[in-house]
Parts: C-alpha cells; sequence; structure tokens
C-alpha cells in the first residue's frame, strides 16, 4: 500500500495528462459519431420535408382554415420573389428538427448511458420518453385550441363595410409561419415543466416544499413569461398562462411523489448499511 502511494505520489503532471488522454480522446470520439448521426439524421429529413414542404405548410394552414371558416376564405400573400421559397426552407429545417428529435435524444442517451449505472439509466429513460410526448401536447394546445382562438380574435378586426373604407387582414406566408413556429415551440418548451421539476427533484435539488413556497413566484413568472412569448392578444396569453399554472400544480403531485420514492430509497439503503 505504501509503495502504491510512493508510485503515485511520484508520478509528473505529464504522466498524469497521458493517463487521462485516451480516455478524454475516446470521448471526444464518441461524441463526434454521436453529433454526425444526429446531423445525418437531421440532414435526411431536411431534404425529404423541403419536398412536401407544400402539404406541410397546408397542415400549418388548419388553424387559420378553421378561424376563417374554410379554406376558400383564406389568403396570404408574399412580397418578395424569395419570400416563399425561404419559408420553404424554414418549413422543412422546422419538420427536420421535430421528426429528428427522437434520434438526437436517443444519441444524447447513447452518449451518457454508459456513464450512469443500471438503475440511473431506468430512472433516465422516463425522463427520455415524457420529453417528446410533453412537446407534443403543448404543440396540439396550439394548434387545436390557441391559434384557432387567437386567429378568429385577429379576423373580427377587419371591417367589411361596403359604404365605408375595408379593412382586411392580408397575412404574408413567412410571418403567419413566424407565428405558428414561435407559438409551437414557446408551448413544447414550456410543457416540459413537470419533466424539469421531477428530475430535479430526483436528484435532490428540490422538494415539495421549495415549490409550494415558490407557488406565488411562479405565478407571476408564468404571467410575464406568457406575456413575452405569445402576440400581444388576451386569448394567447391566458391560453399559455393557464395550462402552465396546472402543469405546475401537477409538478408538486409529480415531486411530491418523487420525494418519497427518493426518501424510501435512502432509508432502505441505510438500513442496509446498518446490517
Amino acid at each position: 500500500m505504501a509503495e502504491a502511494q510512493k508510485k503515485i505520489a511520484d508520478q509528473s503532471p505529464e504522466d498524469e495528462l497521458k493517463g487521462s488522454e485516451a480516455p478524454l480522446i475516446e470521448h471526444l470520439a464518441e461524441l463526434r459519431t454521436r453529433l454526425i448521426y444526429s446531423v445525418i439524421a437531421l440532414a435526411v429529413l431536411f431534404i425529404a420535408c423541403f419536398f412536401v414542404a407544400d402539404h406541410i405548410y397546408q397542415f400549418l394552414l388548419g388553424p387559420f382554415i378553421a378561424a376563417a371558416g374554410g379554406p376558400e376564405a383564406v389568403h396570404l400573400i408574399y412580397t418578395a420573389p424569395q419570400e416563399f421559397f425561404f419559408t420553404k426552407l424554414s418549413v422543412a429545417l422546422f419538420s427536420a428538427i421535430f421528426l429528428a428529435f427522437p434520434v438526437i435524444a436517443s444519441q444524447v442517451y447513447a452518449f451518457v448511458a454508459p456513464g450512469l449505472y443500471k438503475n440511473e439509466r431506468m430512472a433516465f429513460l422516463p425522463y427520455l420518453i415524457a420529453t417528446p410526448i410533453f412537446f407534443v401536447l403543448g404543440g396540439a394546445v396550439v394548434y387545436y385550441g390557441i391559434m384557432p382562438l387567437a386567429l378568429g380574435f385577429f379576423l373580427g378586426m377587419q371591417q367589411t363595410d361596403p359604404n365605408g373604407v375595408t379593412i382586411e387582414m392580408m397575412t404574408r406566408v413567412s410571418e403567419y409561419l413566424s407565428l405558428v413556429m414561435t407559438l409551437l415551440l414557446a408551448f413544447g418548451v414550456c410543457f416540459q415543466l413537470p419533466v424539469i421539476l421531477t428530475l430535479l427533484a430526483q436528484v435532490g435539488l428540490i422538494g415539495v416544499d421549495h415549490l409550494r413556497r415558490w407557488r406565488k413566484y411562479a405565478i407571476v413568472a408564468i404571467v410575464v413569461i406568457a406575456g413575452f412569448l405569445t402576440p400581444p392578444d388576451p386569448i394567447s396569453q391566458i391560453g399559455l398562462a393557464l395550462p402552465l399554472l396546472a402543469l405546475y400544480e401537477l409538478s408538486v403531485v409529480s415531486v411530491r411523489f418523487m420525494e418519497k420514492r427518493r426518501l424510501a430509497r435512502e432509508a432502505e439503503l441505510a438500513r442496509e448499511l446498518e446490517t
């Protein structure tokens, strides 16, 4: 034992660097491989989505068609020759990122999993599954709920008096896409709140008592976030704030359950150590 300690003490910084160089290079090589797989999946899906970008854009027009009362009432314009082309590129990139998320998440898990214990890998897997589910749930709330109501609110401001001035909403294709993508991403990310808080509770960084004390601050933060991320209309802002408040309360229940399980595991481990 003394000889081993003396040998370690006699090692120079250069020797320590050489000993850690190989594992570091292996990790970087593994990271490069995972990034290459993710980029390839993203590139393939981007090319595929570009060829069907018109159909994807027609799908994204669903809330507008529902608010306007039919496809014949929807009129979109573009004011520059290249505008619709770049809009199709944006549609393809947005769709590719959305569709490639399971591949990217699986590559992240494949890179992290070897450094985790078996029970840690099993604990991490539910969050990997829950993340896209909550993102799709947030997108569904936007597509089927918030967007039709918000667009109906904006369309209601039109004036079509035949004896007066006609004021009609002529929406650019790029502006509509920007609005839809902003709301889809905002709701998808914000709906990750239960996943993030439950994960923090599992590692012991927060507890249910923290969430109860932070509730009044969370309400203010949610209102501010909803006002910042959504268009300046009350329907969109309330439509984001109310689900986030419900998700915060769901997080309190989830964290309480996770905290009980974590304390039970710690108590069982303590009993095993005593015996």
